[in-house]
């Protein structure tokens, strides 16, 4: 419809432009001829303006649209676009440059810890694509499919061969039926598996990184060339022994989610990762019911049940097999026992886990192994949940301080209060433009290792759920690669840069990751009071431009003793960038006498300086901002405890007894 509109006005401004080279021609004296060949005549051109005229109406109507003038149009986007200044103007065009799509409508996309039933969210809409399909969607899958490497073609949203072959290869790679239709399934999987299987072979930049990474933990000492052949091969069985995993060369996603997790274990290190022993078979003779008894209870499957790795949404092969297998013998799975890992599994799992008591995740860990194949005890699918066990109080709750762009853990003290720091981290919140959702949110405990942001094609580690638009996670990636960082984003921390999530290094969006959970509350706070003792107490290191991680990870300062009850000796004053256990004395000591509400580093910053003067001021001392003698003195004797004369005791009178 678009096209047939232009070529109509096109068409039409043609005819007008003729119009007036005739009008024009006939004031001159008449029209020449041009190589003998007759300019078309007025009666014509009025002919072709009267077709295409009917014609645009036919199509306007057709089509129920209706006509808005090109340049009025124009003039209407003009006055949508929001004043401001060209700073910030600027500060938006660049972030938006590596920011990854935070602030969306759709939350970003967890690449390898989605659940089932998520994914089903966020494709519930979807339709089956197949040969001869076009739009939006054919181009997202398009997208996905080339940064997973398996398509190579135009990004032009034409489902055509190499968009089927492309869908071919990744069914074929993942077990599914190979039919080169995207149907539901492989959408859902596609769009939630972070790696393609890599084998002997395979070509391209992922092939790259994974030979950067054998090579960092000491397996492969080869070329990196970005081709994965016998000298590869050999170094992925090497990590896959050493690591516990199925020796079999290839680098399948489970291998490289081991391979590019902190935990990997490198050639030459002495311990080997947790899975490489095989967990002893458990003693189950307390557990085995006797032939005899009618109780209810449930006979533990027979043979090596032990569990050996973590299965989850998107999971395949002979373990997925023997799962589904047990949770029929169960009664809790009436699905195929195909192998993969899909939406019936996931909801079987949180069954099981639901009727046991046991955190309803649809992820099978350990503790729900054992529970389905080595505990004859379990809950059966008609019989009465377990009861939930009492509620364990929320260890932390957090703070993002928006006006310093500073994120802060807060333990319980004793009365139960989150009153104790555990954590202080720079971070970069949204810019004014796009501003973090400021108010308490409670997290529901959704994250994933790796996150993809599918409207801006950028990545980030460590990515837990705010609510629905936002979300703590890592500075950006342009590649789910440790080694493909957007240094910009790391330098942006402390100050605003996002769409409206909370950034954090790597480091400490870990460990938020690794340490909060479900039913934590996150206060995003505007307009709190400038610290910035606090922020240098925070500084970025710089970072290995190499491996992309800081060059040092400072261990923090210990805070110095503070001898409330003894007055510090000080030769000469302290002023701005003093620096000593003096300076925090003094810190302490503002604080307690309500003055100063900063962070006691022990460096005297401007925020210190504003807490002396108005100190002084309130004390009578010329307010200078430095601390002298006469200054520490009232600090000392401003909370003395006041000394009470006590009365005399009247002397007995003489004689009496």
């Amino acid at each position: 419809m678009t096209k047939t509109l232009v070529l109509l006005a096109i068409t039409l401004q043609i005819c007008y432009n003729k119009m007036n080279f005739y009008a024009s021609a006939r004031l001159t004296g008449g029209i020449r001829k041009r190589k003998g060949t007759e300019r078309m005549s007025m009666k014509r051109i009025v002919c072709l303006l009267i077709i295409c005229c009917l014609a645009a109406g036919a199509v306007l109507t057709a089509g129920g649209v209706s006509f808005v003038p090109v340049r009025a149009s124009l003039a209407e986007e003009a006055e949508e676009v929001p004043d401001g200044d060209d700073s910030e103007a600027s500060q938006l065009e660049e972030a938006e440059e590596d920011e990854a799509g935070e602030g969306d409508d759709s939350e970003p996309v967890p690449v390898d810890m989605m659940e089932e039933d998520e994914v089903e969210e966020e494709i519930q809409d979807a339709r089956i694509l197949q040969y001869g399909d076009s739009g939006d969607d054919v181009l997202d899958l398009q997208n996905r499919l080339k940064d997973l490497k398996y398509y190579t073609g135009n990004l032009s949203g034409n489902f055509k061969e190499g968009t089927r072959e492309a869908v071919k290869a990744f069914q074929k790679d993942f077990d599914l039926e190979v039919s080169g239709v995207a149907d539901i399934q492989t959408q859902s999987l596609l769009f939630s598996v972070r790696y393609r299987p890599l084998r002997y072979g395979s070509a391209g930049e992922d092939v790259k990184n994974l030979q950067t990474r054998l090579t960092e933990l000491g397996y492969y000492k080869g070329k990196i060339s970005g081709n994965f052949l016998e000298a590869t091969q050999k170094a992925v069985e090497a990590f896959q022994e050493k690591n516990g995993l199925d020796t079999d060369g290839i680098a399948d996603t489970e291998t490289q989610n081991a391979l590019y997790a902190g935990s990997a274990v490198g050639k030459d290190d002495k311990k080997a990762a947790a899975g490489a022993v095989p967990t002893p078979v458990p003693d189950l003779s307390g557990f085995l019911v006797d032939e005899n008894e009618t109780d209810g209870g449930v006979r533990v499957a027979d043979g090596d049940t032990a569990f050996t790795k973590k299965l989850k949404n998107g999971s395949s092969g002979k373990l997925v097999k023997q799962l589904q297998q047990r949770m029929a013998d169960l009664g809790y799975y009436d699905g195929p026992v195909s192998g993969n890992f899909m939406r019936n599994t996931t909801r079987a799992v949180k069954k099981i886990q639901e009727q046991n008591a046991v955190k309803a995740t649809g992820v099978v860990d350990e503790e729900t192994w054992n529970l389905i194949f080595n505990d004859s005890r379990i809950v059966l699918p008609d019989a009465t949940p377990k009861p939930t066990p009492e509620p364990t109080p929320v260890p932390f709750a957090i703070t993002v301080d928006v006006a310093n762009q500073v994120t802060t853990v807060y333990g319980r003290d004793e009365n139960g209060e989150y009153n104790v720091v555990v954590r202080q981290m720079l971070c970069s919140t949204g810019l004014k433009a796009t501003p973090s959702d400021v108010g308490d949110w409670v997290l529901n405990g959704r994250h994933a290792n790796w996150c993809y942001f599918p409207k801006w094609g950028s990545y980030a580690r460590y990515w837990t759920r705010i609510n629905s638009s936002i979300a703590f996670h890592s500075v950006i990636y342009y590649s789910v690669s440790v080694t493909n960082m957007n240094t910009s984003s790391y330098y942006k921390l402390g100050k605003r840069a996002s769409h409206g999530c909370i950034r954090l290094s790597v480091a400490d969006a870990k460990w938020i990751y690794d340490n909060v959970g479900a039913g934590t509350v996150v206060s995003i706070v505007e307009g709190m009071d400038p610290d910035p003792e606090l922020r240098d107490a925070l500084k970025l290191p710089k970072l290995n431009e190499k491996t992309q991680t800081p060059v040092e990870t400072p261990e923090p300062t210990a805070e110095p003793d503070y001898p409330a009850a003894e007055k510090p000796s000080m030769k000469g004053t302290l002023q701005e960038n003093s620096a000593n256990e003096t300076v925090y004395w003094v810190q302490r000591r503002l604080a307690e006498l309500g003055f100063y509400k900063g962070k006691c580093s022990g460096k005297f910053l401007s925020g210190t300086k504003k807490a002396v003067k108005a100190f002084q001021k309130a004390n009578g001392i010329k307010q200078s901002g430095v601390v002298d003698q006469t200054t520490l003195n009232a600090l000392w004797d401003a909370i003395q405890p006041i000394q009470v004369a006590l009365p005399e005791t009247t002397p007995a009178p003489a004689g009496a007894e």
